[in-house]
């Protein structure tokens, strides 16, 4: 359990032990990763057991991509399309709109499946790149999650909860273990969408809730300026800035001895991050130093605002030190096209995804990266009439793919199982609270011990509930 604000702070004046202390000493010495710094000022390790790794990228495919067309293969569903689905099946589960003459037809995958790689691994070919780094994944096939519609699946994906308004999981992870970044925020947020209307994703889901405002998620635009007055004003040094800023914070400091504010220490540090920031990010995204065959191997063109070009600023936001990255891709919600706009949605991702992978391989970084690529749900088994267009899929909650990469995850595995027809996950069942659970796991923290007393509650990123998926760690 965590103190109060004031608690924790008269704790650490005395030497006292806090996971908060970690991101405390990180601002007292940059230039040490934040266990060591914390060791330098004498206080106890705050990691629960030894970190597998350092930072997580998250390649979320928002809008919930189908399981059916890119992981999960049923022959069985292939067997039976255009068949009515069993009432067996469907009787009593939420379904979410499902109109149209199709409804509630089977509809069997769109494309084909064959399995890759030493681990044999069945891909789908809507995802070449994807099937080429077979055996450095491990595809969980069992996931499930607790809402049905997009923003509360979003919600409950990032914060753990369908309740708005909590941290998200990147905010929990810096406050938990601060940030090896100096000169950039410790948690960032790029959006890229292509070949139609965007899935709408809101800002709640990178907050920090009721954690202090320093840990909130700072969005990066894709294009033009990565943020918003960035430069600074004309006729104005460097020099003078820094006077104004360190004027600006003498007086907060003064004011905060009287009224121990949080967010009066949370202004302050945003004072000396975008100071910062008018240097640092910049050079993050000047590609000139990225040789033309890592663009290739992205399919990138420097500034477009894709996904490819997210993907090589996340591989270089990591080599920075910045603790949680989350890429967005905002086009996977295919309730009509389906055959269409997932090849849309995976020409856009399956490449860029890939070589990721490859990439923080080659670098020797992928031992201390997580790796985790899904979107908030998967489809149904069955059809959604596509309003006079090609069918589509409707959301579904009980059974869906992701796949994960990276230190400490058994590579070429297959975890997890859905029925014959895809709809309910009945084998080695993951819930997002496992999920939460495990990536906590692998970076030093135990879930059920990581957590922040907010009006009279102990609150925790997997809420009451969730286990370490052992079975999937290496």
């Amino acid at each position: 359990m965590l103190p109060t604000q004031l608690a924790r702070r008269t704790f650490l004046s005395t030497g006292g032990v806090s996971l908060g202390a970690m991101a405390l000493a990180s601002l007292f010495n940059r230039s040490l990763p934040a266990a060591e710094a914390i060791r330098s000022l004498g206080v106890i390790q705050p990691l629960h057991h030894p970190a597998r790794i350092k930072r997580v990228i998250w390649l979320y495919m928002s809008g919930g991509p189908s399981h059916l067309e890119t992981f999960d293969y049923k022959p069985e569903l292939a067997r039976r399309s255009g068949e009515p689905m069993p009432d067996s099946v469907t009787k009593g589960q939420p379904i979410a709109q499902l109109q149209g003459k199709s409804q509630l037809k089977i509809l069997g995958p769109l494309f084909d499946f064959s399995p890759h790689g030493q681990s044999g691994q069945e891909i789908s070919s809507a995802l070449p790149y994807i099937a080429g780094i077979a055996d450095d994944i491990c595809i969980v096939k069992s996931l499930v999650t607790e809402a049905i519609n997009h923003d509360p699946a979003h919600t409950f994906m990032n914060t753990g909860t369908t309740i708005s308004g909590r941290p998200s999981m990147g905010s929990w992870l810096t406050y938990g273990l601060g940030s090896e970044a100096d000169d950039l925020p410790g948690f960032v947020v790029l959006t890229s969408f292509a070949g139609r209307s965007p899935q709408p994703i809101s800002n709640r889901m990178w907050h920090n809730g009721f954690l202090p405002g320093k840990y909130q998620g700072i969005r990066f635009n894709s294009t033009g300026s990565a943020v918003e007055y960035l430069d600074r004003p004309a006729g104005v040094t460097l020099a003078q800035q820094r006077e104004v800023i360190d004027a600006a914070s003498a007086l907060n400091r003064l004011e905060n001895k009287a009224a121990s504010d949080p967010e009066l220490e949370t202004r302050l540090a945003q004072y000396e991050m975008a100071f910062k920031m008018q240097t640092s990010v910049p050079d993050l995204l000047d590609f000139r130093d990225e040789s033309q065959a890592t663009l290739d191997s992205y399919g990138a063109q420097p500034g477009d605002g894709s996904f490819a070009s997210n993907c090589i600023l996340a591989r270089r936001m990591a080599e920075r030190g910045v603790r949680f990255i989350q890429l967005y891709h905002r086009d996977w919600d295919h309730h009509n096209d389906l055959k269409k706009f997932v090849g849309v949605c995976a020409g856009a991702c399956d490449r860029p995804s890939a070589a990721l992978i490859t990439d923080l391989k080659q670098r020797g970084m992928l031992d201390e990266t997580l790796v985790v690529w899904g979107g908030e749900f998967g489809r149904t088994p069955m059809a959604q009439d596509g309003k006079g267009e090609q069918l589509g899929r409707d959301h579904h909650m009980k059974g869906f793919s992701m796949w994960l990469a990276g230190g400490g995850i058994k590579s070429g595995c297959t975890f997890g199982a859905t029925d014959d027809l895809g709809y309910h996950s009945v084998d080695n069942v993951v819930h997002v609270h496992d999920l939460h659970a495990t990536m906590l796991h692998l970076l030093g923290l135990d879930h059920e011990r990581f957590t922040y007393r907010y009006q009279g509650r102990d609150f925790r990123l997997t809420d009451v509930s969730g286990r370490v998926v052992r079975e999937i760690l290496a």
